[in-house]
C-alpha cells in the first residue's frame, strides 16, 4: 500500500526505445504519446541500469577483452555501478583505449535528441540556450531525432597544447555581433568536446600531458558543472560519463596532475599484461590478421605461437629494457603477422601446397620486434637487433623444453660433432629441407611420433624439424649463423663417440 501511494519513477526500457526509433524522425508530442515514460535520469543511471541486465543474463560484458576476469573487470564493474567516473593505469599495450570504447556496449541502442542540436540536448530537459527557447516556441512540435550509441562516444588524446577551447568551447564574437546578443549570452558559444559528449561517454587518453589550466576546467565541469571562457562564467549541467586513461608513473608525478582533479576522479583501476603465457597467446591469436586467403590454409604451430608471445614475456624481464616503458602486447601480435608473411612469401616462390611458419620467420620478423624495445643504456650498446635475437633464444629455449623435456636427442647431435652440416635459409622449400637433414640419425622419428608424415606434410614436418634444430642450439648443443647453417661449435670426434659408435655397428 506505501508502495502504491507513492509510486517510484519509471522509466523507459532499451527495448522500447529500441522500437520507437525504428518509427524515424518524430515531433516531442509524438515521442511522449509513444514512450509514456521519460528516459533514464542520467547516462550513469543509463549505464548501471544495462550493466545489471546483463550481469542478471551472465552475459560477456566486455567481449575480447581476456585475462581480466579477475582482477580489471571486476573493479571496471563496480566503479560502473557505483556511477563513478574512472581512470585506467597501465602501459602501453594493455587494452585501456579497447575498454573505454567498449563501454558504449552499456548505453541504450538509441535515444532522442532536438534535431540539429550540437550538443545532443534531451527534448524532455534541454540545457543549452538555443533548445530552451525552441522549446519555448514550439512545445509539443519540437522535431526530435535519434542518436545512436557509436555517436554518443567522443574520445580525445591529451596533449600540451589543447587549449580550453577545444575542450570546453570558445566565445564567438561574429555571431554576437551578427545575432546583437551580448557577447556572454551562451547562444555565442563555439562547443569543445566535452560539451558534445553530452549524454555520453568522454575519454581523455594520457591524461597527465593536459596542461594545468586545462585540469581545472575538466574538474570545475565535473563537480559545479561551470566554466569561465574569456572571463564569462557559463555554466553547463553537462550530463557526462568521464573515463580517463594514464601512465601509472605520470599519474603519480607531483606536478603532472592537480590533485583536485585526481580527487574527484570516482575509481582508479590498474591495468597490467598477460599472467600466463596461455592468456598472453589467446589474446594474441584473436587480435593478430592470420586469416589471410581462403586458397591455402595458414598453419601456425603451437610451439611458434609459443615462441612469440614469449618473447614479449622475456623481454618484460629483461635488465636491458627499460620496464617503466612496459614491453607493449602489440610486439607479439606485429611479430605474428610478420611470421606468417614471410611464411607465405616462401610458399608463393617454391609453390608449396600450405603455408607453414617455422622458427626461422620469427628472425625475419625483427622489425616487428626491435621497434618496439626501449633500450636501457646496456641495451643501446649492445644495439636493438642483438637483443632482439637473444630474446628469441631464449624463448625458443623455454618452449623447447616445454615440448621435449624427455626426449633423446643425442644422435642428432653427435651427427654435427662427426662433422655434419644443415645449410638452410629462410626461403628454403620444404622438400629441400627434407632431403638435406635425411641422414640425420633419429630426426625423422620423432617428427613421426608427433603423428606427422614428412611425405604428405613437407611443410609441418620441415616446421618441426627446424623447431628441433634450433632447440639444440638454444641449448647451446648446436650453433647456427646465416653463413654456415647448424653446426657443432667443435666439429672435432671424440674417441668416446667413436667407440660408441663402433659398439652400435658390432
Amino acid at each position: 500500500p506505501a508502495r502504491a501511494q507513492n509510486p517510484a519513477p519509471r522509466t523507459c526500457s532499451c527495448a522500447m526505445l529500441a522500437r520507437i526509433s525504428g518509427m524515424g524522425a518524430l515531433t516531442f508530442g509524438e515521442l511522449k504519446n509513444q514512450l509514456r515514460e521519460p528516459p533514464r535520469a542520467s547516462v550513469k543511471d543509463e549505464i548501471r541500469s544495462n550493466l545489471i541486465d546483463a550481469i542478471r543474463r551472465r552475459s560477456e560484458i566486455f567481449p575480447g577483452i581476456h585475462g581480466y576476469d579477475e582482477s580489471v573487470i571486476p573493479a571496471l564493474i563496480n566503479a560502473l555501478l557505483s556511477k563513478h567516473n574512472l581512470i585506467l593505469l597501465g602501459l602501453r599495450g594493455q587494452a585501456k583505449s579497447r575498454i573505454l570504447r567498449s563501454l558504449t556496449r552499456l548505453l541504450d541502442e538509441r535515444v532522442p535528441v532536438v534535431a540539429g542540436c550540437e550538443i545532443h540536448c534531451s527534448p524532455y530537459a534541454p540545457i543549452c540556450a538555443r533548445c530552451c527557447r525552441k522549446l519555448r516556441e514550439k512545445g509539443e512540435r519540437l522535431e526530435v531525432e535519434w542518436l545512436d550509441r557509436e555517436q554518443r562516444y567522443v574520445e580525445k588524446l591529451a596533449t600540451p597544447d589543447v587549449t580550453i577551447a577545444d575542450m570546453i568551447g570558445d566565445l564567438d564574437p561574429i555571431r554576437a555581433a551578427r545575432t546583437g546578443r551580448d557577447l556572454s549570452s551562451q547562444e555565442n558559444i563555439q562547443f569543445g568536446l566535452l560539451p558534445r559528449a553530452h549524454r555520453g561517454i568522454f575519454a581523455i587518453n594520457e591524461l597527465p600531458d593536459l596542461a594545468p589550466k586545462i585540469q581545472v576546467g575538466l574538474f570545475n565541469i565535473m563537480q559545479e558543472g561551470d566554466v569561465q571562457i574569456k572571463g564569462f562564467p557559463i555554466r553547463f549541467p553537462l550530463d557526462v560519463l568521464l573515463a580517463f586513461s594514464a601512465n601509472p608513473e605520470d599519474y603519480t608525478a607531483r606536478g603532472k596532475i592537480i590533485t583536485p582533479l585526481k580527487d574527484r576522479i570516482g575509481s582508479e583501476i590498474k591495468t597490467h599484461y598477460p599472467e600466463t603465457l596461455g592468456t598472453g597467446v589467446k589474446i594474441t591469436g584473436h587480435e593478430a590478421w592470420t586469416e589471410r586467403s581462403a586458397e591455402s590454409a595458414s598453419v601456425i604451430p603451437d610451439y611458434v605461437r609459443e615462441i612469440v608471445e614469449g618473447i614479449a614475456f622475456e623481454a618484460r624481464q629483461d635488465r636491458h629494457i627499460d620496464s617503466s616503458s612496459g614491453v607493449s602486447q602489440r610486439l607479439p601480435i606485429s611479430c605474428l603477422e610478420n611470421c606468417l608473411s614471410n611464411a607465405e612469401r616462401r610458399r608463393f616462390e617454391s609453390d608449396e601446397e600450405e603455408t607453414v611458419v617455422r622458427v626461422v620467420d620469427i628472425y625475419a620478423a625483427l622489425p616487428a620486434i626491435t621497434g618496439k624495445l626501449e633500450l636501457e643504456y646496456e641495451g643501446e650498446l649492445q644495439g636493438a637487433e642483438k637483443v632482439a635475437e637473444r630474446l628469441i633464444l631464449q624463448a625458443v629455449r623455454r618452449t623447447f623444453e616445454h615440448h621435449f623435456s624427455e626426449a633423446e636427442f643425442d644422435r642428432i647431435v653427435t651427427w654435427f660433432e662427426l662433422g655434419g652440416q644443415v645449410r638452410a635459409t629462410d626461403q628454403t622449400p620444404s622438400r629441400e629441407y627434407l632431403e638435406k637433414i635425411a641422414s640425420i640419425q633419429g630426426l625423422l622419428e620423432i617428427v613421426r611420433e608427433s603423428e606427422i608424415d614428412e611425405k604428405t606434410n613437407p611443410e609441418r614436418a620441415a616446421s618441426l624439424i627446424e623447431f628441433i634444430l634450433e632447440g639444440l642450439c638454444a641449448q647451446k648443443r648446436l650453433s647456427r649463423t646465416p653463413e654456415r647453417g647448424y653446426f657443432h661449435e667443435g666439429e672435432t670426434v671424440r674417441e668416446d663417440i667413436l667407440t660408441e659408435i663402433a659398439a652400435r655397428k658390432n
